[in-house]
């Protein structure tokens, strides 16, 4: 592995498609990788806690606590504007716009308390920390070279997977079939070949491996329950399902507050079994697989403002991921196989949900433009996704899509809405349409904007709409919960789900006290 990074870094490092970013990333995460498997993680953890606990902690506990959120807003607020203003523009992407962004991200906070639970009891340190999180991520992808570099090296790899399904294919059928544009052919495929794959990878346990890295990183940095870091850390690559599974021990002993944060997460994001669906439309990759990173925080520090946590919560203080022996395979052909079957039920409730709500919004569409023709509407017929642009015509000038593009927008996040994103991002990239004439600024905040959850993952017997399966997906964890207190919070999830792309109350024992370095484990 050393010999292979070497010769890379001399013989290809002024190659512009491969170069010597790649190879160091891969070479250094591998080698940790397999130095931990040998060694404990504490002989590297100590010393740079030791580090931390003399330099930075100090400097923290010197700063009086009443002055400490409001230090770290003014803080924040200033990387917004550092962030946002200092860059050069470009085409759409103006000051003036972004100006909107910020504008619209307060608006959405201030909305977010207003409609707060109980908003005496927000965490601002969460919502503080899960905004310039997800910021930081969005300026690292954005304006970097090396974090463009790092993300189109992960959206390559999204895209070459999606030629292995190919091969599939073309086994199956004939050499023709896989040069068809049909979503049919071109998408469900790949769907099913990667639910296999992330199966066995959770039966050799490497997703459990990343997740628990992840989990523990927004433990600390944004002070969330153990359970919630390990939903929100594993729902970007599983799926809002199977990431509840991870934490079935301590489903019936989940407070309203941490039901409600596992359902934002859900709807916050898309999961990776259809992140390969999307990129092999022709999507921007880079922007997808961003998202599903920036939804973690972002989750967190929404659904803690609309939901606070007023209770004692049982995972405070530890992330612990728990293995499901109930449903565990035999072997890693056993796991494969369960993921191609998991697969098969995913694709199609996928093509069964499009085919049915495609043709029920026809259905209603086709109605309206009857009745608008009494109105005299013709030229322009009478639609649901023609309301619901009007309608949603603030939203997207607060998200700060150019004016001229605004009502396009808004009719992609209708589309969204009323029918799913699949929907949505045919008709952005369908050359044909109105769409594909919005400036790249325009298109990519329409990207982000629908970039959320809206197709259940049909693990049965979740086969409801996507809010309904949600809960169904709770009830049957055994959360011992009745309908009508989960309902309630599924629908206050909902509404949390999407924030714009320039952007908890733990238990009182959380709050008093720190949570000490061995109080956790993975």
């Amino acid at each position: 592995m050393t010999s292979w990074w070497v010769h890379g870094l001399i013989r290809h490092r002024n190659d512009r498609w491969l170069g010597w970013l790649k190879p160091t990333l891969l070479y250094i995460a591998i080698t940790i990788r397999i130095i931990t498997l040998w060694l404990p993680v504490s002989l590297v953890m100590n010393p740079v806690k030791a580090v931390y606990r003399h330099t930075l902690y100090r400097g923290y506990e010197a700063i009086p606590s009443k002055l400490r959120q409001p230090l770290a807003a003014a803080v924040t607020v200033a990387v917004f504007l550092i962030g946002s203003m200092v860059p050069a523009e470009t085409g759409q992407n103006t000051r003036a716009n972004r100006a909107v962004s910020l504008f619209g991200l307060l608006v959405m906070i201030g909305v977010l308390t207003l409609t707060s639970r109980d908003w005496r009891k927000i965490p601002w340190h969460t919502v503080i920390g899960g905004m310039l999180t997800q910021f930081i991520i969005a300026v690292f992808v954005l304006r970097s070279q090396a974090g463009y570099d790092i993300f189109a090296f992960i959206s390559e790899m999204a895209r070459t997977l999606l030629g292995f399904a190919a091969d599939g294919v073309e086994f199956l059928t004939d050499e023709d079939v896989t040069k068809l544009t049909w979503f049919l052919t071109g998408v469900v495929p790949p769907i099913i070949f990667f639910v296999a794959l992330v199966q066995l990878l959770y039966h050799v346990g490497l997703i459990q491996w990343f997740v628990g890295k992840f989990a523990t990183f927004f433990f600390w940095t944004l002070r969330v329950s153990g359970a919630e870091a390990v939903v929100a850390a594993a729902t970007p690559f599983i799926g809002q399902g199977e990431s509840a599974m991870l934490i079935k021990p301590f489903v019936p002993h989940l407070t309203l507050a941490e039901i409600h944060q596992v359902m934002t997460c859900g709807f916050a994001t898309i999961a990776g079994s259809v992140l390969v669906a999307y990129i092999g439309l022709g999507l921007n990759a880079q922007a997808l697989v961003s998202s599903c990173i920036m939804s973690i925080p972002a989750s967190l520090a929404v659904s803690k403002m609309r939901y606070p946590e007023t209770e004692v919560t049982l995972t405070s203080g530890r992330v612990v991921v728990p293995e499901d022996q109930e449903d565990k395979a035999a072997n890693s052909l056993h796991a494969f196989a369960n993921g191609a079957w998991l697969g098969i039920k995913i694709a199609g409730m996928i093509v069964a949900t499009l085919l049915c709500i495609i043709a029920f919004v026809s259905l209603i569409n086709g109605f309206l433009t009857w009745w608008g023709r009494y109105w005299s509407l013709e030229e322009t017929p009478l639609t649901l996704e023609l309301i619901l642009g009007y309608l949603l015509f603030p939203v997207a000038w607060l998200l700060g899509v150019p004016k001229e593009d605004c009502l396009r927008v808004a009719q992609l996040i209708g589309m969204k809405v009323i029918t799913n994103e699949f929907v949505a991002f045919r008709n952005l990239i369908d050359p044909d349409q109105a769409f594909a004439q919005m400036g790249e600024r325009s298109k990519l905040i329409a990207t982000y904007a629908c970039c959320v959850s809206k197709i259940p993952n049909p693990n049965p017997p979740f086969k409801d709409p996507p809010l309904e399966g949600l809960i169904g997906q709770m009830l049957i964890l055994k959360t011992n919960r009745a309908s009508e207190t989960l309902a309630p919070s599924a629908h206050r999830s909902v509404s949390c789900r999407r924030s714009p792309p320039a952007a908890r109350a733990t238990s009182p024992r959380s709050r008093s006290r720190p949570c000490s370095p061995g109080s956790w484990r993975l």
